[in-house]
């Protein structure tokens, strides 16, 4: 059972982007991966659980062939910070010669997706792109410093939403969230 913080959190948070501002930013994004990636017989790695929702609404958007796998790697868990990145699932299809699209919920720090990047090199990708619906204005990252393609852009909050959650939960809210400072 969730406490009442849980609750508190999704009442009093400031809303960022609507549905409909979603649905664009993710109709521009589909259009810059296509052009991209058409020809390229691509492979599109949802990264577990965030991904699942900005790599549905893409894949509609993209009229070309392609495959779909996932990867789960993870540092928060039912925190709020990070923490030791720990990988769950490695990706099932070979990723050797392949040009490789891994599809995220947000950059943040971007330690996550760095890794995710550097694993699929390590076992051969032939070109390996990131793709998040939101990008955090951050001026310095840990890791991955920027994405080839993205959504939206907010401040640096802890936001939920549209994939993204808060201590496991509200990934299912419609439009993304920001927790009230």
């Amino acid at each position: 059972m969730f406490d009442d913080e849980i609750i508190s959190t999704r009442k009093d948070a400031d809303q960022l982007f609507t549905v409909a501002e979603i649905e664009h930013s993710m109709d521009t994004m589909a259009a810059q991966i296509t052009a991209r990636l058409e020809d390229q017989n691509p492979l599109l790695l949802a990264v577990m659980n965030g991904g699942m929702v900005p790599t549905s609404m893409l894949l509609s958007r993209l009229n070309f062939p392609l495959q779909v796998d996932y990867i789960h790697l993870t540092r928060y868990g039912s925190k709020t910070s990070g923490g030791e990145l720990e990988w769950v699932r490695s990706p099932s299809s070979t990723l050797k010669g392949r040009t490789v699209l891994l599809i995220d919920d947000l950059l943040d720090q971007g330690i996550t997706l760095q890794a995710a990047v550097e694993r699929c090199r390590a076992v051969g990708a032939r070109d390996v792109l990131t793709a998040v619906l939101l990008v955090k204005s951050i001026p310095l990252r840990s890791g991955l410093q920027e994405t080839d393609f993205y959504g939206v852009s907010t401040s640096d909050r802890y936001v939920f939403g549209a994939g993204m959650d808060y201590k496991t939960y509200w990934r299912n809210c419609p439009g993304i969230f920001a927790v009230k400072d």
